[in-house]
């Protein structure tokens, strides 16, 4: 079969493993589906949000979001996304997550992935292509997981709530009008809030903006453009809200290397 940019496309592909590659636009929504196979969703260019039932989960260039077949999930682009997808055969799964969850994009990783975009469909099991696609499956398997993700609640008004603060989280909206957005009391809001996502709605807000900033300053975006785009008031408050969750400074955070930066991430914040 020849290249098609339709996901419905690749899941009965006799190989283990089928990548597709494809450009959304900003603002460009999947709407929630499934699929038959698992995939690693990634994004060359462009950040991605991706939601589940459970969580949402933000994807920066040097991160995938692994999805288990079955699982229904949607796709938010906030800016130009180039995306590159692998769909794998369920029966590769024994060595491979079982749960949602977003990894780190080794420079291995990646070229691999976008080599996978231009090896044939239906490649060579036993030759070069076959051992490539191979060599991914093991790169998945030993990767880190990190934790760019909030809770999602169940509620359908919450959910309401909380996707439109994940396409915004620069939104300075006050709690009463969020509460009036789902339909309810700012106290029944505030309860349900908790007892749904295990966090007050303040934190829950302040952790996608931190989810979103992580993001933006790993793409070298300078403190100061991110502070202001997620919805700090200067980049010094910003700064220092930053400090207070993650204990150091966000150019120190982004310096410091993987193993320090999942030392510092608290369990509260971001997941």
């Amino acid at each position: 079969m020849g290249r098609s940019t339709r996901g419905s496309d690749y899941q009965y592909v006799p190989r283990p493993v089928a990548a597709l590659a494809d450009e959304y636009p900003a603002g460009h929504l999947d709407p929630r589906h499934s699929h038959v196979r698992a995939q690693l969703i990634y994004a060359s260019a462009g950040i991605m949000t991706v939601t589940t039932a459970a969580a949402s989960y933000v994807v920066p260039p040097q991160r995938a979001v692994w999805i288990p077949g079955g699982v229904e999930h949607e796709v938010y682009c906030r800016e130009p996304v180039r995306i590159r997808t692998l769909y794998v055969a369920e029966a590769e799964h024994d060595r491979l997550p079982t749960t949602c969850r977003v990894i780190e994009v080794s420079d291995l990783l990646r070229e691999l992935i976008i080599e996978a975009t231009e090896i044939p469909v239906e490649y060579d099991l036993d030759g070069r292509d076959g051992r490539v696609m191979a060599l991914i499956l093991d790169e998945i398997s030993t990767t880190r997981t990190t934790r760019l993700h909030v809770p999602m609640p169940q509620n359908e008004r919450l959910i309401r709530v909380c996707s439109s603060i994940l396409k915004d989280p620069a939104s300075n909206d006050a709690m009463d009008e969020w509460a009036d957005l789902a339909g309810m009391c700012r106290r029944t809001f505030t309860r349900m809030f908790r007892r749904e996502t295990g966090m007050s709605f303040a934190c829950w807000r302040q952790n996608v903006r931190l989810m979103e900033a992580v993001s933006r300053l790993s793409q070298g975006h300078s403190v100061t453009t991110v502070a202001f785009d997620v919805g700090y008031n200067s980049p010094s408050a910003f700064t220092a809200m930053f400090r207070r969750t993650f204990g150091v400074a966000p150019t120190v955070y982004l310096s410091a290397g993987e193993e320090q930066q999942q030392q510092k991430q608290p369990v509260a914040a971001l997941g």
